[in-house]
């Protein structure tokens, strides 16, 4: 995983300033994988504040051309990375195209929707990582449909070891706006959240797979 630094801290404190971070350890989140959570990221949030999104895509848009090198095309995954991507790939001058979490059942049956042409050098932009999984799954899409993968870029990552582990497998870099630990820094710098949840979301980020609310 690559991050600035700079870059982290900004976001992590721009990110719990307009509430996109939400915690509440006595009644977890469920996650789509079936894992219990104190913390959500709603990072779609972003979107409704222009001073914020304007932030956030030039931090893409100076980032992705820095690590990756300028790409023919941005591609988001769908949902919630179409929006920010979009303003990455008009920020940067590119194509723009996005990735189902599965192919249409109807009609041309895409899972690539947008005009790619297959060697064509992307950028992934996704808004959160957490295992990993239906990230790389729109990366295997890409891949499947001829694109050159440069890397992928998030606004937040958890951290997860299996995440790590996730990319390594998959062969791709994976730089991000922010990770779980500056958020976590800054969240008890600013008294965002209390000593017994700084407890409990450390330990939570542990073992995220296995926590429950009785480990609070």
């Amino acid at each position: 995983m690559i991050f600035n630094k700079d870059t982290a801290e900004k976001t992590a404190e721009l990110l719990l300033q307009i509430n996109a971070i939400k915690l509440n350890p006595g009644n977890p989140f469920t996650w789509a994988s079936g894992w219990k959570s104190p913390i959500y990221c709603d990072n779609r949030l972003i979107l409704s504040f222009p001073a914020i999104r304007n932030y956030v895509r030039d931090e893409f848009s100076k980032h992705i051309e820095k690590q990756f090198g300028k790409p023919d095309v941005i591609a988001g995954v769908a949902t919630g990375a179409i929006g920010i991507g979009i303003l990455v790939a008009e920020s940067m001058g590119l194509p723009f195209v996005y990735v189902r979490p599965e192919a249409k059942k109807h009609g041309r049956q895409n899972q690539v929707e947008g005009f790619l042409q297959k060697g064509q050098n992307v950028v992934v932009v996704e808004d959160l990582i957490s295992t990993g999984n239906s990230s790389l799954n729109a990366v295997e899409a890409l891949r499947a449909a001829g694109a050159n993968i440069k890397g992928m870029a998030a606004i937040f990552t958890y951290g997860f070891d299996v995440a790590e582990q996730n990319f390594k497998d998959a062969n791709l870099d994976l730089y991000t706006l922010s990770n779980y630990q500056n958020l976590l820094n800054l969240a008890v710098a600013k008294s965002y959240i209390t000593e017994k949840e700084e407890k409990t979301l450390r330990e939570w980020s542990v073992t995220p797979s296995t926590w429950d609310v009785e480990n609070k």
